[in-house]
């Protein structure tokens, strides 16, 4: 009962001061246009992989990979629609996430949870039609973000990270199950693995940044309960198991493994002489700016190659 007098209190307060809004930039805060933008990237990775692996042309699966995009986007909005109604009364709190539409009030909690419906029916749907598989994988990754991340985990455990990367990582497989059902080759596992795995450090780094806000939130956030020296050690443990699943990518292409392998490496040198170097909130910054130049550059590299094997039977 408490919390629901804190987010009352700040609609009210909020809802005054508020400029309004025109309705498409509602919508996306509340879907999270931003986290379905960057996760749709490592979907068309693992999608373009399953391609050039079964040597399929995208032009005869035109339908799946339309079905695919537009499924993926909107379970993903879904997932970031559930989590804006459920956390209303810690994202009040916190100072990067009060002014949220579903904390202010601009848009009604009965809309959003209509909205958050509607998108997973249509988005597994999609999914289903590409491939029973893909559908699959959508709905664990959903169902995972929801329910044992959202409801359970953030607010109760530092492990709440280990859960939620779960989810975080399954893109790569609903791409690949869009094309092919059968998701046990190593290369797409091991994209998986290093999906969950990268999500550890980089969001340690925001978790440091953002020290302020998880505590007042009451969020377990590793740094906040453990301290850096834990977060700096589990860091640099998470990233030398990066470097070790690397090699997995080496069963469909040297090259992409030593991409994997260079970056995950590097990434531990910048850890290590960044941690010595400068105080925690300059090491976390240089943490979170290369977590996002890794997969950037390590999904980019995998579509683009991919392509070009598919286009040019390399």
């Amino acid at each position: 009962m408490q919390s629901d007098v804190k987010v009352d209190q700040s609609v009210e307060s909020s809802s005054e001061t508020m400029p309004k809004q025109p309705l498409s930039k509602i919508l996306a805060q509340t879907v999270k246009t931003g986290i379905i933008k960057s996760n749709l990237i490592p979907m068309i990775a693992g999608l373009t992989l399953a391609l050039y692996k079964n040597q399929i042309s995208p032009f005869d699966k035109t339908l799946e990979i339309i079905c695919a995009l537009f499924g993926s986007a909107l379970v993903i909005g879904a997932a970031g629609s559930f989590n804006n109604l459920y956390d209303r009364d810690i994202d009040a709190v916190m100072q990067r996430t009060k002014n949220r539409p579903t904390v202010t009030g601009t848009i009604n909690a009965k809309t959003v949870l209509i909205l958050a419906i509607a998108m997973t029916i249509i988005g597994l749907g999609a999914l289903a039609y590409a491939t029973p598989m893909a559908a699959l994988m959508g709905f664990i990754g959903l169902f995972v973000y929801v329910v044992p991340y959202t409801m359970w985990s953030k607010r109760r455990t530092i492990y709440n990270t280990e859960i939620g990367s779960i989810s975080g990582a399954m893109p790569p497989l609903i791409g690949w199950a869009a094309i092919s059902q059968d998701i046990t080759h190593p290369a797409i596992i091991g994209l998986f693995v290093l999906t969950v795995l990268w999500q550890m450090p980089h969001f340690y780094a925001i978790a440091i940044r953002k020290h302020d806000d998880y505590k007042a939130a009451n969020v377990p956030m590793l740094p906040v309960v453990k301290g850096m020296r834990r977060t700096y050690i589990q860091t640099n443990i998470y990233l030398v198991l990066l470097i070790g699943v690397s090699l997995l990518l080496g069963t469909l292409s040297i090259g992409l493994m030593l991409v994997a392998l260079i970056l995950s490496i590097w990434w531990l040198l910048i850890s290590i002489s960044g941690k010595r170097k400068e105080n925690p909130e300059k090491w976390a910054k240089s943490m979170f700016i290369f977590s996002l130049y890794h997969m950037t550059i390590l999904f980019s590299t995998i579509i683009i190659y991919s392509l070009i094997g598919i286009f040019f039977n390399l």
